[in-house]
């Protein structure tokens, strides 16, 4: 049985937010020494031999045996396509509008799972949450047009490009043997396609390029050891033990986080459009994955 959150879940749920949301800051600012498609790929190549030597010891020679590389495959594809976007969005806009594009994910695959599974179909709510998001989506984009420039315009829809391919990651896991598995093997798959694939992309189009530096090997150390590892298997170990509504509506924190050091430390600027936009993205996806935990709220408050 999972549990309500306590100090200890809310506290670690605050962390992994300030994590996440300081991912897309530290691939800026290491970006003219290692390129962000270089970034991912190296970054997810290190966890990617951690996991599979834990995958291996668990396993040994029956590590694909079980039936789940086909969908392995799959999401490590889908995986690796995110990150394609994100690495070439973070080379045309900014990290605070890409940190919020990414979270749109829960609509992409809220939507994706109603349409593969009928007990996963939506409420009028879940709807209504839908609709409040993509008008946020359309409101940032189309309000801003004539200020950002095609330019960042293109790095925001490859934003939410990435958030698309999360989402149906999330479908293509759920629908798959990859549900019964641990969780370590699942995103073993997902880094181990994402590091060969990233870095082969950076080789083909000149971008396999490192000056190394103690900053760069700083940053890096903390892309592959604190975000691709410790903070996934942090988020893994909680759902595990509570409720996975509780923890998806704290996750929306990360957005909030992540457009402070956007700006705090790369001095991005922000537009009023983008602001009111990002409200209603954050606003909706909270009403999306949020609708079950108010229903029981609204249930208790009823019962005389």
């Amino acid at each position: 049985m999972r549990k309500p959150l306590d100090l200890l879940a809310v506290t670690l749920m605050i962390a992994l937010c300030v994590c996440w949301g300081f991912t897309q800051v530290a691939v800026k600012l290491i970006a003219d020494d290692v390129t962000p498609m270089m970034q991912m790929g190296v970054r997810s190549a290190i966890a990617a031999v951690v996991l599979g030597a834990i995958t291996w010891r668990r396993d040994g020679a029956r590590i694909f045996t079980d039936g789940t590389l086909p969908s392995g495959l799959l999401v490590g594809f889908l995986f690796a396509v995110e990150f394609l976007f994100i690495a070439q969005g973070l080379t045309l806009t900014s990290a605070s509008h890409m940190v919020v594009f990414i979270y749109s994910a829960p609509i992409f695959s809220a939507l994706g799972l109603a349409l593969r599974f009928a007990e996963e179909r939506l409420s009028a709510l879940q709807w209504t949450g839908v609709l409040i998001a993509f008008g946020g989506i359309a409101l940032s984009f189309l309000g801003g047009g004539e200020t950002l420039g095609a330019t960042m315009l293109l790095g925001d829809a490859f934003g939410l490009l990435a958030g698309l391919a999360w989402g149906l990651t999330t479908v293509a896991i759920r629908g798959s043997k990859l549900s019964d598995a641990p969780a370590v093997k699942t995103l073993f798959y997902q880094v181990a396609f994402a590091g060969v694939a990233l870095m082969g992309v950076a080789a083909w189009t000149g971008e396999f390029h490192v000056n190394l530096t103690s900053e760069v090997l700083l940053n890096m150390g903390y892309q592959a050891v604190v975000v691709t590892l410790i903070s996934y298997v942090a988020w893994f170990w909680l759902l595990t033990k509570y409720l996975a509504s509780r923890l998806s509506i704290l996750s929306f924190l990360t957005p909030l986080f992540g457009v402070i050091f956007g700006v705090a430390v790369l001095n991005e600027p922000l537009e009023p459009s983008f602001v009111v936009g990002a409200i209603l993205v954050l606003a909706g996806v909270s009403l999306v994955s949020g609708a079950e935990l108010l229903r029981d709220r609204f249930a208790r408050a009823a019962i005389p």
